[in-house]
């Protein structure tokens, strides 16, 4: 691992690996003394480095003389917001060396640098082809790292697919919006990217030894899939959540009328009772037996009513 300094004060994030003509700058977290360091020593364009300082660029390919710039975003899952969020990769490349500067939360980009640093046979396969085809295995692993968080999101699906049809539907609406909402930042993430990888093969040939087109043509493919699922995810997610509203609705729709007709048998006999409060002369008021006659006037309502609700299929 190298350190460098600006001056005799600030210790640059900057950590490289070098084998034979071939080194690999990787910056975690990158600030001013970083990119400082680096306009001192490369011929880079000052707005590139400016880029590298923002969260906020689009996937793109600058292509100059000497170097290409590149800026890639791949998704990382957010466990606390459950959402999948980007992750921006900043790049240069040009003969003989690689320049990666990123937060330090692609783990797979991690993984890789800390495999070179301690494997002498990853250092000679990934350095020994020219800085394209490093480029290529950084960028495959970070697509292959989609698979995960995309079979995910067809986990939680399957999940929810199943509270659906269960008896209780509690909180089922807040877990498919959740994953709708990942789905959406998933798709935003991914689909400015296909353009990037669809025509970086050509423009990084020059800095590699061998022939990478059926390499980033396998890739290429990769993302195609996972694009393809997400649309495939897109489309089962809504229908769950039409679903989940017709069956609610229905539920609901249930509940208001066994409602009804309890409201609706009640109202008679209310209306019987508060007669018979009246002080007023009725008949049979005075009769040892006008408690039950009332009972037995309400229990023929209730079945006179209950019959014709029967009659009629409302029941």
């Amino acid at each position: 691992m190298t350190i460098s300094k600006i001056g005799n004060e600030e210790q640059l994030r900057l950590e490289s690996l070098t084998r034979g003509n071939m080194t690999w700058f990787n910056i975690e977290g990158p600030t001013e003394h970083e990119t400082e360091y680096l306009a001192q020593n490369y011929h880079f364009h000052p707005l590139d480095l400016d880029d590298c300082l923002s969260r906020i660029q689009r996937p793109k390919i600058d292509e100059y003389k000497d170097y290409l710039f590149l800026v890639f975003h791949f998704p990382v899952f957010n466990k606390e917001a459950r959402v999948t969020t980007p992750s921006q990769l900043a790049v240069f490349i040009g003969d003989g060396y690689l320049v990666t500067l990123h937060n330090g939360d692609l783990k797979p980009l991690v993984k890789l640098f800390r495999e070179c640093q301690i494997d002498e046979d990853s250092l000679q396969e990934y350095f020994g082809q020219g800085s394209g085809y490093l480029l290529y295995r950084i960028i495959d692993r970070l697509v292959d790292y989609c698979l995960p968080i995309l079979s995910k999101i067809g986990t939680n699906i399957e999940d929810i697919e199943n509270s659906i049809f269960s008896d209780s539907m509690s909180g089922t609406v807040r877990e498919i919006s959740i994953i709708r909402r990942d789905i959406i930042s998933f798709r935003r993430i991914i689909w400015p990217m296909r353009a990037v990888l669809g025509s970086l093969e050509r423009r990084i040939r020059r800095f590699s030894t061998m022939d990478m087109a059926v390499y980033f043509g396998d890739m290429v493919d990769h993302v195609d899939k996972i694009w393809d699922e997400l649309d495939e995810y897109k489309e089962v997610i809504e229908g769950l959540k039409d679903t989940h509203d017709s069956l609610a609705t229905n539920r609901t729709n249930e509940v208001v009328r066994i409602l009804t007709v309890i409201a609706t048998i009640l109202l008679p006999i209310t209306v019987v009772s508060s007669i018979y409060g009246m002080n007023i002369p009725l008949p049979f008021q005075n009769s040892s037996l006008s408690l039950v006659l009332v009972f037995l006037a309400m229990a023929i309502i209730i079945g006179g009513m209950l019959y014709f609700f029967r009659r009629q299929r409302w029941i």
